[in-house]
């Protein structure tokens, strides 16, 4: 059964608070942007399958959790989406990464993909998907298109922001899939970006202001 969780930790407001703040440097933001999706990936992950094995401590031998399977892999939607991959792998090193490149018509909106490079057996893997800000929904939909077209049926979306507008559209096209967000703003202006929001995620994380 999918779901839609909105995140309502403490620490994860702050920090995104900080977030929008437009006076947070390029480098403030960028190490935020990985400790939100450090603290996003807790909650996403908690149902990852484990396996009892045997680990000796100093004091004697017992069956302990461990991951099974560790079939992960994380696909960022180029290129903000970059920014969140450190704070997900410092919680599952193992992860396989691939990429999505997506560019956004400035016109019309409508995502264009220019690259899509997926970990090998994908088919195979709990794909988490990770993107800043979940505006008009069409590059995360797109996103998600490609993944399944793999073979891919477990997926897993991350977002710091979204638009109402945004989130609508990606569980109206792929209702199967899990959907994370930091924070459910107000609404869409008429360029779509997300009001309040934090503006172009892509240009803080990586100084292109």
């Amino acid at each position: 059964m999918s779901k839609v969780v909105i995140m309502d930790h403490p620490l994860l407001k702050h920090k995104i608070s900080l977030l929008r703040d437009e006076r947070t440097g390029t480098r403030d933001f960028r190490v935020l942007v990985e400790e939100i999706a450090m603290l996003m990936g807790y909650e996403a992950l908690r149902d990852l399958p484990t396996e009892e094995v045997m680990v000796k401590s100093p004091v004697s031998e017992s069956m302990q959790p461990m991951l099974s399977g560790k079939k992960l892999a994380v696909v960022p939607i180029l290129r903000a989406g970059l920014g969140m991959v450190n704070g997900i792998l410092a919680l599952v090193p193992s992860a396989k990464v691939g990429h999505i490149g997506l560019y956004r018509d400035e016109v019309t909106h409508k995502p264009h993909e220019y690259f899509c490079k997926l970990p090998e057996n994908i088919d195979e893997r709990l794909v988490i998907l990770p993107d800043p800000m979940l505006a008009t929904g069409g590059s995360a939909v797109t996103a998600v298109d490609f993944i399944k077209q793999k073979g891919c049926k477990n997926i897993k979306f991350m977002c710091i922001i979204a638009a109402p507008e945004g989130l609508e559209a990606l569980k109206a096209a792929h209702p199967d899939i899990d959907i994370y967000v930091g924070s459910l703003d107000e609404r869409l202006n008429d360029n779509a970006y997300i009001i309040p929001g934090l503006g172009d995620a892509g240009d803080r994380i990586f100084g292109t202001l």
